[in-house]
């Protein structure tokens, strides 16, 4: 029987620090393992050559000007299976900060008299422009979540983002929360995935897996009603990376 082509595998990057890329090329003996299954055509964190052939695409950041625009789209068109990787590609993540204020503010702040001669737009997700297979959330990614997801994706199998709240997780792993030790988490509202990640290693969840679905109604009520809180109060003392969701924060607390 003759053998099958391996789909050739891509990573690009838009407005990021490429960490979740550098997180990928960390896989390790995983990444060779996954080099008897794919070609690897284009990946500037491990290789200076790099081709436009290529049937899966990886994503890593946020789409923030105009020709982040037109070049996403040209990569979706080529794409069998668009993939996007860490918080600024799912989320707008850090990106999301200049969402705060208007356009023109935001240029004059962070250009100062060179602000009408820059190309930016608000910071966007992906998919809020081109259609996403998959999603990997996390700033930076989370490997056991990446080794997953491409599992799925060579296996043609659809990957499910838990839709309940980091605390889940934490309480699974024995964590002590972190508001008993007087420390505000954003946990309770927080898409899982990480396997509680940051609190296994002492410090707080900042809210870069992107809102659970229904957060007031579903996100660890007993956590937020122990001390006193209500979802809103958790999200306003965080903007890292959840101000560039105000449109599904209106939506679920307005």
């Amino acid at each position: 029987m003759k053998k099958q082509p391996k789909p050739k595998l891509a990573f690009f990057d838009f407005t990021d620090c490429e960490g979740c890329q550098l997180q990928f090329a960390n896989l390790g003996n995983a990444l060779l393992e996954l080099t008897e299954l794919v070609d690897i055509v284009s990946f500037r964190e491990i290789m200076s050559e790099g081709t436009d052939d290529y049937d899966i695409a990886f994503i890593e950041g946020s789409i923030t000007t105009d020709n982040d625009v037109l070049r996403i789209k040209k990569i979706r068109e080529k794409a069998k299976v668009l993939v996007t990787l860490g918080a600024c590609a799912t989320i707008a993540g850090v990106n999301g900060i200049k969402n705060r204020s208007s356009l023109e503010a935001a240029k004059r702040i962070v250009y100062g008299d060179k602000a009408g001669i820059i190309n930016s737009i608000k910071a966007m997700p992906v998919h809020e422009v081109v259609k996403v297979d998959y999603v990997i959330n996390g700033c930076p990614v989370y490997i056991p979540e990446v080794i997953s997801v491409v599992k799925c994706l060579l296996m043609g199998k659809p990957y499910v983002v838990p839709n309940y709240p980091v605390c889940v997780e934490c309480k699974m792993n024995e964590n002590v929360c972190r508001y008993e030790k007087d420390q505000e988490c954003l946990g309770p509202v927080t898409r899982a995935g990480c396997n509680s990640w940051c609190v296994n290693n002492g410090n707080r969840c900042y809210g870069c897996r992107g809102l659970v679905d229904k957060p007031a109604s579903d996100a660890a009520k007993d956590i937020l009603q122990k001390y006193g809180l209500k979802a809103e109060d958790i999200l306003n003392s965080f903007t890292l990376y959840n101000d560039s969701m105000g449109e599904k924060y209106d939506q679920e607390f307005k």
